[in-house]
């Protein structure tokens, strides 16, 4: 079989083909959350690249297949809802690959529980006059829902392949690559392609001829699930219920029973030991050993920091936010808080950015491109930078006040998402410009599959192990240099009155606190270190988990937001949220102690 299909119109998409001189481009078109990524996966394999667009800062994904003994270029273009009067930059993106020589030919993958959204593109797709497949994703979970979906008889209507798939499984793979060689125009009558009105009556009418639904009750089921974690009465005990099950599993079950087995046990009185051990016999020189297994050592602090504080955690967070993200309950929870952000110039879309920042802040900044407007993205990254804790910090606040009680963990929750959404508030009214509408495509509620998630959760352990033990390592190194020419002692001293007087808390934070912006994970571990040893009361637990959260992002984060705004913006933004922790850590020591509070 050949892949190499001509570029042609609709007049002339069936006759014979020409072979070309360079590969096909496909490109994959569709509405976000339809599984266009899976897809794009499984068609490509390892043979991709992520680079920014020509011209945007939005990144594209490129790979390639093999189909016979011809190769394909795969291009996955940004998931849109309209190629009309395009406003984004995803828009712009996959309406520029249509019009030119990008694409020879389009797989719009669509969800088959929404037939009739998905034809509304198609009808779109076809005044661009590209041979066309379409790719009916999700056929199980519309089947589930009672939906099924005629694909010969559409595949008639349209004039096109239709090919039935579950990506997710590989079914409909081998199928889809099979179809290359039979694209063509779709058959779209003029005025559905020309008119939205039009365009509208026509998928509706196309949808009610290919299209049957009977009553089953997991559909009932399903549907019942999803209305009730978007309804205020329902929704909140929902999420009170959530957020409860996320403390259990990883602020009590990773932070403390899976902290405790691997500090205490494996490290405590096994590698560490054995390190010492090993290094007073091998190299007995005072520098190397207070360099390998000292104070700041590459193996008393590094690696039993990385490994054994903060991998359980970040381990067991990996796989908490994997099973709600595929459950399709992070969707719901953005309609649900979509009026809170209101009130900060955002809409519930930016809840998105904001529990990826519960996985590392510095990713979570780059997302922020998915919201409509400058102003929007700016107070997204203010808010990422000032109350979002990474999931090092997390960690370390579920671990500490998870063992304290919970009075503590809801004080320290309730002052930073007052100080987000009264700094929000501040921002949206200070700040000039816009809120874009609120559009955001709602996946089904269902049962993530395990494989699939523990898949998910290993990559993102083995991300954390590629990318954030090392600079673990390179933060000892760099502690280790800063306490050997006394740099420590003197950011401590400059320090110490503000943390000692102010925020009433032990002289050590103060270094913690330096820490923590050379690596916010690592000034979480020292916390954690510091409690673990009872060196901090309850309150001051509190104040000092309070200000570490509010305090200034870590220096990946501050890169990032200088890239995305520029240097003036980042600094800017350090300058305010700065003052702010002081103070309302500040704060929060004079009401608890006047108060008499015991934690």
């Amino acid at each position: 079989m050949s892949c190499h299909i001509a570029h042609e119109q609709a007049a002339a998409a069936s006759r014979p083909l020409t072979l070309r001189s360079r590969p096909l481009r496909v490109a994959l078109v569709g509405q976000p959350n339809v599984g266009k990524s899976v897809v794009f996966g499984r068609l490509t394999g390892r043979y991709v690249t992520v680079s920014n667009y020509p011209g945007t800062t939005v990144a594209v994904t490129q790979g390639r297949v093999l189909v016979g003994a011809e190769v394909c270029d795969v291009i996955d273009t940004p998931g849109v809802n309209t190629l009309e009067g395009t406003v984004s930059e995803d828009e712009r993106i996959t309406r520029d690959v249509l019009e030119t020589d990008r694409a020879d030919l389009v797989v719009q993958v669509a969800d088959a529980r929404n037939l009739r959204r998905a034809l509304m593109l198609t009808g779109q797709i076809a005044t661009f006059g590209k041979p066309t497949i379409l790719a009916l994703n999700m056929v199980d979970e519309a089947f589930a829902r009672g939906i099924v979906v005629d694909a010969p008889a559409l595949e008639a209507e349209l004039g096109i392949p239709v090919i039935e798939m579950v990506a997710v499984e590989g079914r409909g793979m081998a199928e889809l690559r099979d179809a290359l060689a039979r694209a063509a125009v779709p058959h779209v009558p003029t005025a559905a392609r020309a008119g939205a009105t039009a365009r509208a009556e026509w998928a509706h009418a196309l949808t009610t001829r290919v299209r049957h639904v009977s009553t089953i009750s997991l559909a009932r089921i399903q549907e019942t699930l999803a209305w009730a974690t978007r309804t205020p009465l329902t929704g909140l005990p929902i999420l009170a219920v959530v957020l409860y099950a996320l403390y259990l599993f990883v602020g009590v079950f990773g932070a403390q029973t899976l902290v405790k087995l691997l500090e205490d046990g494996v490290f405590g009185r096994g590698i560490n030991p054995a390190s010492t051990w090993l290094v007073d016999r091998v190299i007995p020189i005072p520098i190397v050993h207070d360099f390998l297994v000292g104070e700041y050592g590459l193996v008393t602090m590094g690696v039993t920091y990385s490994i054994a504080i903060v991998l359980p955690v970040v381990a067991t967070f990996f796989l908490m936010f994997g099973f709600l993200e595929d459950s399709g309950y992070i969707p719901r929870l953005a309609i649900f808080c979509d009026r809170i952000f209101r009130t900060m110039g955002l809409n519930g879309k930016a809840v998105l950015p904001m529990v990826l920042g519960l996985g590392c802040d510095t990713m979570a900044t780059m997302t922020t491109r998915i919201l409509g407007t400058p102003k929007e993205r700016l107070i997204a990254i203010l808010l990422l930078a000032l109350g979002i804790p990474c999931s090092a910090q997390l960690a370390t606040i579920l671990g500490i006040l998870g063992g304290i009680s919970f009075a503590a963990l809801a004080t320290l929750f309730g002052v930073v998402i007052g100080q987000m959404i009264l700094v929000g508030w501040l921002a949206a009214r200070v700040l000039k410009g816009e809120r874009s509408e609120f559009i955001l495509e709602l996946p089904p509620i269902r049962w993530p599959r395990i494989g699939n998630l523990l898949t998910k959760t290993r990559l993102r352990v083995w991300w954390y192990l590629g990318e954030a033990v090392p600079l673990f390592l390179i933060g000892t190194v760099l502690l280790f240099v800063l306490d050997r020419v006394g740099a420590l002692v003197w950011l401590s001293a400059a320090g110490r009155p503000i943390v000692t007087g102010l925020l009433g808390l032990p002289p050590a934070t103060a270094q913690i606190l330096v820490m923590g912006f050379l690596r916010r994970d690592y000034g979480a571990a020292g916390l954690f270190q510091l409690a673990h040893s009872g060196q901090l009361t309850g309150v001051q637990a509190v104040v000092a988990l309070t200000v570490m959260t509010l305090f200034v992002p870590c220096v990946a984060n501050f890169l990032m937001m200088v890239r995305e705004r520029g240097l003036r913006t980042g600094l800017a933004i350090i300058g305010v949220i700065t003052p702010i922790a002081i103070f309302t850590g500040a704060g929060l020591n004079y009401v608890l102690r006047s108060l008499g509070v015991h934690f």
